[in-house]
């Protein structure tokens, strides 16, 4: 998977990526981030990467030309798209702004499936409105919030995606049973000591017993996700166990007719 950062502070980005679990995926080849100065593309002595805006207002606007064409570099390098069955295909370009497409898992999900992409930082006020019309670029934001500029939210979306990277975390099992991307929060999580503090562990976690555990947790991820993002419920692929706990606990959703009333909880018997 192949990054292309284009921004005005490449500091900004580069000291992140050298740590944790992505600088180990660069470092063995299974993500590249190649970050480029939007002034390195400026058209006069001084690096001017801003102006006023046409029609005044607040703020500056970052100017066409060097973020224009530092995109045209990024994709014209030798690197963009060598070695991949999309060789004719231009990779996907983001612009991070709060008027964005929601990052969610699902878009993640998505942009994940091309081996490439290339990333503009806004700053300012934004970017001239001709740099999206130019390539009919896509506008991503983390949040419905403002940031002094879009490396963050780049950051952001480059650790989303590398995580869905076979070998960038140890296990997709992990990756798989993660809150939100299994379609529910996950459950508590504890390890050694057993007691602290006079908190202790949940006995059935050191039962032994695993179908009693599994079911515990599935139990603990479903009233987790009820009482803090219950809007997953509904798009979640509950059994009718599940369904059954969660009446239990207060949450209702309509039942397809194909279901039986049986609880098919992890663990369960009879």
């Amino acid at each position: 998977m192949r990054f292309h950062v284009l921004t005005l502070f490449p500091e900004a980005i580069e000291g992140p990526l050298q740590a944790s679990m992505l600088g180990q995926a660069q470092r063995r080849g299974l993500i590249s981030v190649t970050v480029t100065d939007i002034r390195d593309y400026t058209h006069d002595a001084h690096g001017t990467a801003d102006d006023y805006q046409f029609g005044g207002g607040p703020g500056m606007v970052m100017k066409p030309e060097p973020v224009i064409e530092a995109v045209e570099s990024a994709i014209a390098s030798k690197s963009c798209c060598s070695g991949t069955s999309h060789a004719n295909a231009p990779p996907p370009i983001l612009i991070m702004s709060p008027q964005g497409d929601a990052l969610d898992q699902r878009l993640v999900e998505e942009l994940a499936q091309t081996p490439e992409i290339v990333l503009v930082c806004g700053h300012y006020a934004g970017v001239d409105e001709r740099v999206k019309e130019y390539f009919g670029a896509r506008e991503v934001s983390i949040g419905d919030y403002v940031l002094t500029g879009g490396e963050l939210p780049a950051l952001v979306l480059i650790d989303a995606i590398s995580r869905l990277v076979p070998g960038v975390v140890g296990s997709m099992e992990n990756v798989v049973q993660d809150s939100i991307t299994s379609g529910l929060l996950q459950h508590p999580l504890y390890t050694r000591p057993a007691e602290y503090r006079g908190m202790a562990v949940p006995e059935v976690i050191l039962s032994g017993h695993h179908g009693e555990i599994e079911r515990w947790r599935r139990r603990e991820s479903l009233r987790r996700t009820l009482e803090k993002r219950p809007d997953l419920l509904q798009a979640a692929d509950l059994s009718p166990g599940d369904l059954d706990y969660l009446e239990s606990i207060g949450y209702m959703r309509l039942r397809c007719t194909t279901e039986q009333p049986q609880s098919d909880l992890p663990g369960h018997e009879g």
